[in-house]
Formats: structure tokens, C-alpha cells, sequence
């Protein structure tokens, strides 16, 4: 065990996969538009990191979709409404999925330092088992290949709910969460690390906060860079992680760091 960090667990999309977390934007777009409701691109994001069918009903609930809903159909979504758009989405995600398999700067290397140490490798996810049945092989084969993989499907109670962590523990064969560190790009996701009484680090320049590819970050005007990353540094910070990064290239410093001077997170 290095520096008392047993096990590191990762979530996947924004984090160790998929620069910008855009795999599941354009199938929540799509959803909606069938229905003749446009969805922006930052009220489909809102949601992210839980459970992609509890990602679809509080799309619902936001007030301009609900609006625009009771416009076109004289009534509320329901929870078949949502079951029949969570239908739709699975096989939208199953076709956008290997298109977003490529590990984030640094992912390779990271997991290299850890393994180096003993430290094992956990992760959870927003996305079912299904949908990582495609996505984990093709990670793999590009160089992310975690111990321990819970879906949100496999728990009985997805994010913000600890059970994916605790259930990554239990796999691990650990018993102590307060030996782990929970990396997310995202507040539920932080919040199910707090939850499962695990340390926790948050990464804003590869994830949801900026949504944005390695191309398209490289391109952005300096000032306008800064902004956005200081908004998301600030709401993970919000959220109540330890520690904040630009991404998990960091996070062996980072790790150093927190376990020697665990108060100053």
C-alpha cells in the first residue's frame, strides 16, 4: 500500500476515456429530437454520471422540456415515457460507443504509477453493463485496462448512492474505504465517493465541465480557457473534493500529496 492509498477508483467517460465526455451527449440530443424537443447541449450534460435512465427522467423534469412536452403532448412525461426514451437511447449509445474508447492524456502512464506501487484499480460508471461490454474490450486494446469494473445497472442504487464503490471494494477484497480515492469529472460522481467514505479527486479539463475534445480545448482562446476552468475547479470544489485537477495525468502528485498532507485537501 502506497502512502496508505490501497485502491484508486476511477469513473470511465471525462475521466480515463472519452476527452470532453461526449459519447452520451448526441444520443440524449437525439431522444428528445424524435419528440420534436430540442435539447441544448448543456441541459443534456446537467444530468451526468448517474444512471442513463435516471439521467433521462430528470431531463424531464428540467423546466424547459417539461414546457415544451406539455406543449406537444397535452400532458406530462411519464415513467413510460421515460422507459420508451431510455429504450431508444441503449442502442444510440451502443453505436456512438467505439468512437469514444481512446484513454485521456496521461491514462496509460497513470495506471502504470499506480500499479508500480501495488495500488489496484476499481471503477464505476454511469453507464450499464451492456453499454460497457462494447466500451471496456475497445479501452483495453488502447491501454486502460481497470481491475474491478461495477456498472450502474449491477448496484441497487446508482450515483450519488456509494454502491458502486462499496461494491468495488468488495471485489477488491478491501475493507477500508478511507484507504481509497474516488477520481470523477463529475459532482454525482464526487458525491459517491464523500458518500462511501472515500477520499476524493475531481478532474475538470478532460471531463463534463468543459466538454470539449483535446482539439477543441487546445483551440480556445487563452482567457476564455482560464474562465471555464476556474468555473469547474470551482463547482467540484463546491461538490467536496479534496483535491481538484486539470486530469488524471496529475493525479501521482496529486496522490502524493494528499496522503502526506491529508488536511490540506
Amino acid at each position: 500500500m502506497h502512502l496508505g492509498v490501497a485502491a484508486v477508483i476511477f469513473d470511465w467517460a471525462g475521466t480515463t476515456v472519452d476527452h470532453g465526455c461526449l459519447s452520451p451527449l448526441a444520443p440524449f440530443v437525439e431522444v428528445f429530437r424524435r419528440r420534436g424537443i430540442a435539447l441544448t447541449a448543456e441541459q443534456a450534460r446537467g444530468p451526468m454520471g448517474v444512471h442513463k435512465r435516471t439521467h433521462l427522467e430528470r431531463l424531464c423534469a428540467l423546466p424547459a422540456v417539461l414546457a415544451a412536452w406539455q406543449a406537444r403532448f397535452g400532458r406530462a412525461p411519464g415513467a413510460a415515457d421515460v422507459d420508451a426514451l431510455f429504450a431508444e437511447l441503449v442502442p444510440l449509445q451502443l453505436a456512438v460507443l467505439p468512437r469514444f474508447a481512446t484513454p485521456v492524456p496521461g491514462c496509460q502512464a497513470t495506471m502504470a504509477w499506480l500499479r508500480e506501487r501495488g495500488i489496484r484499480i476499481g471503477t464505476t460508471t454511469g453507464y450499464t453493463r451492456a453499454m460497457m461490454d462494447v466500451l471496456a474490450p475497445l479501452a483495453a486494446a488502447a491501454g486502460f485496462s481497470p481491475d474491478v469494473l461495477v456498472a450502474a445497472d449491477e448496484v441497487a442504487h446508482a450515483r450519488p448512492w456509494p454502491d458502486m464503490c462499496l461494491r468495488n471494494l468488495e471485489l477488491l477484497g478491501l475493507a477500508d474505504p478511507g484507504a481509497c480515492v474516488k477520481v470523477d469529472d463529475t459532482v454525482v460522481g464526487i458525491e459517491e465517493g464523500l458518500r462511501a467514505g472515500m477520499r476524493t479527486v475531481g478532474v475538470v479539463m478532460t471531463g463534463n465541465e468543459l466538454g470539449l475534445t483535446e482539439q477543441e480545448l487546445a483551440a480556445l482562446e487563452p482567457v476564455e480557457r482560464e474562465r471555464r476552468r476556474a468555473a469547474g475547479y470551482a463547482r467540484l470544489r463546491a461538490a467536496g473534493a479534496h483535491v481538484v485537477l486539470d486530469g488524471i495525468a496529475e493525479l501521482p502528485a496529486a496522490l502524493e500529496g494528499l496522503m502526506r498532507h491529508p488536511a490540506a485537501g
